[in-house]
């Protein structure tokens, strides 16, 4: 059962500020690719129909802190590691590091507290809700 994922991501230009370095906000966007590409690993979306619901995961609580700076097509490693997982919610930390950097450490690390909710189109309106079963025994606690 997956704990972590891992996925490398290009800084495109338009991640960049106009000092050249990659926008504060280019960080959330790639740790939440990531978490999209974790769940199609799975064999789902984080967009999902499930047993006739639907379901989404809106986030709570997001967070990075940021420790060197990244320029315009540099390759960033951002890995996935679950950290808790409960009923109803996920929290994921998010490693960020230079592809083939020769200096150790971190570029950033964040994180997201994700929760399930089931929508209900009718009224239009979103619920938290427990963590479909079939998905919840696919995702593992990093140790």
């Amino acid at each position: 059962m997956p704990s972590r994922y891992k996925m490398i991501h290009r800084v495109e230009f338009s991640d960049t500020d106009m000092a050249g370095i990659i926008h504060f906000s280019s960080f959330f966007r790639y740790m939440e690719v990531t978490e999209h590409a974790f769940f199609r690993s799975l064999g789902f979306s984080i967009v999902m129909e499930h047993e006739g619901s639907q379901y989404g995961w809106p986030r709570v609580r997001v967070e990075c802190d940021y420790k060197r700076p990244v320029r315009f097509e540099d390759e960033l490693e951002v890995e996935l590691i679950v950290r808790e997982k409960r009923d109803r919610s996920i929290r994921y930390q998010f490693d960020i590091r230079k592809s083939g950097d020769t200096e150790p450490g971190l570029i950033a690390q964040g994180g997201f507290t994700v929760v399930c909710v089931h929508y209900d189109p009718s009224v239009g309106r979103m619920r938290a809700t427990q963590i479909p079963q079939a998905l919840a025994d696919q995702i593992q606690v990093s140790e």
